[in-house]
């Protein structure tokens, strides 16, 4: 940092602006996030943990594909970006996890198959077109922000200090993604027409992110209970589709199934292309 710079006084940072000041004490949130305080989570803590590490996982393999394909070359860096904030997120998610039964974030991430992981099916909903991939992306970042948002009260300090850092990187894939909802729906009557398909086609999987599984009964306290979160995100819904001029769509809702190990058609590709490097030479290193 130049230290010539002039400081910004604290009252005119952001709270959620992850480019300004961060109150957070960065030592005690680096120590927890590196697992250097020795935190080893419960068999429940650990399942919670990788619903969410396993969330953000899916989420930056999916976006990781518009590197080079995006509509807009700044688009390429953009979801490049946020692509990489879900990494870091689900990096310290399974790194937590794994402490349950010794294993690392890569053998999470590598080799478990396709029962063993815990996304929701909202995030393995296939890349579509552009409009469709941002329908994904509002849906995720909305509901993810009010998630992290309430998970920093949690009496786990390892998901407190994660939900810290990640809100405010969350905040930004918001913003991100309403912008792009109302310059689709706002723009040409083609690209409003693709709006208005992707939002049909995403919206039946909205629901499962709102399901309390038991699970959460035993994390009082630790756990954010996912249905109280829908208000929240229904209200950001309703005001940014009311600017966009959309209908939240009705109908067709999808059972779900994901946090219990059953996943949608998808999921088992994205994975075969994700794992088959370290499959293929297992313990490599460059």
């Amino acid at each position: 940092m130049n230290a010539s710079a002039d400081p910004v006084a604290p009252d005119t940072v952001d709270e959620f602006d992850h480019h300004g000041d961060v109150s957070v004490d960065a030592l005690k949130l680096q120590a927890e996030l590196t697992g250097e305080l020795g935190a080893v989570a419960t068999r429940d803590v650990a399942e919670y943990a990788l619903w969410l590490g396993d969330d953000a996982l899916i989420l930056s393999q999916q976006l990781g594909w518009w590197i080079s394909r995006a509509p807009e070359l700044e688009e390429d860096v953009a979801l490049g970006n946020i692509a990489l904030d879900l990494i870091g997120h689900a990096r310290s998610l399974l790194r937590y996890a794994g402490t349950a039964d010794g294993r690392t974030e890569d053998e999470l991430a590598y080799w478990r198959t396709e029962p063993e992981f815990r996304c929701a099916w909202l995030f393995q909903q296939p890349n579509g077109d552009f409009a469709h991939t941002i329908a994904r992306q509002l849906v995720a970042s909305v509901y993810l922000f009010e998630l992290y948002s309430r998970l920093r009260a949690s009496a786990d300090p390892t998901l407190a200090a994660i939900a810290e850092k990640s809100v405010k990187e969350v905040d930004y894939h918001r913003d991100h993604a309403i912008q792009w909802v109302l310059r689709l729906a706002g723009g040409t009557e083609e690209s409003r027409r693709r709006m208005l398909v992707a939002i049909a086609d995403i919206w039946p999987y909205v629901d499962e992110l709102f399901v309390d599984e038991p699970v959460i009964d035993r994390l009082e306290g630790i756990a954010v209970r996912p249905s109280t979160l829908r208000p929240a995100f229904d209200d950001v819904i309703a005001g940014v589709f009311a600017e966009a001029e959309l209908a939240v769509p009705t109908g067709f809702v999808s059972s779900g199934g994901g946090r219990r190990g059953q996943h949608f058609s998808t999921l088992g590709y994205l994975l075969a292309e994700m794992q088959v490097l370290a499959r293929q030479h297992p313990g490599a290193s460059w």
